[in-house]
């Protein structure tokens, strides 16, 4: 086994992660921008490191291009996304919890 099909099964490995702990993040975080949070986060890592993973695998062809322009999209409208989501949610009148308004079952 070369060491460029290690380093990209690990980075899909830990790509994997980082969705499934985003997506167990939106059920178990409390609030909608702690959710937005989680999510917007450790999906744009956990998606990096997919791309990342395939364009290893990929080798030097026209598909390891496309796979780079997806991560650049994803990187560049991820984060913008959420915030305009976030910020949409402020100013429709949505207001964070707070420490002491948070009470755990």
């Amino acid at each position: 086994m070369m060491v460029s099909d290690i380093v990209s099964w690990a980075c899909l490995l830990l790509g994997s992660f980082f969705c499934i702990v985003g997506g167990i993040g939106l059920i178990r975080l409390p609030d909608f921008y702690s959710r937005m949070h989680g999510a917007g986060i450790v999906d744009t890592i956990g998606a990096g490191l997919l791309l990342a993973g395939l364009m290893l695998q990929g080798g030097l062809s026209m598909v390891t291009v496309k796979l780079f322009l997806i991560l650049l999209l994803i990187f560049l409208t991820g984060p913008a996304s959420t915030y305009a989501v976030a910020k949409a949610a402020f100013t429709s009148g949505l207001k964070p919890l707070h420490g002491e308004d948070h009470h755990q079952p």
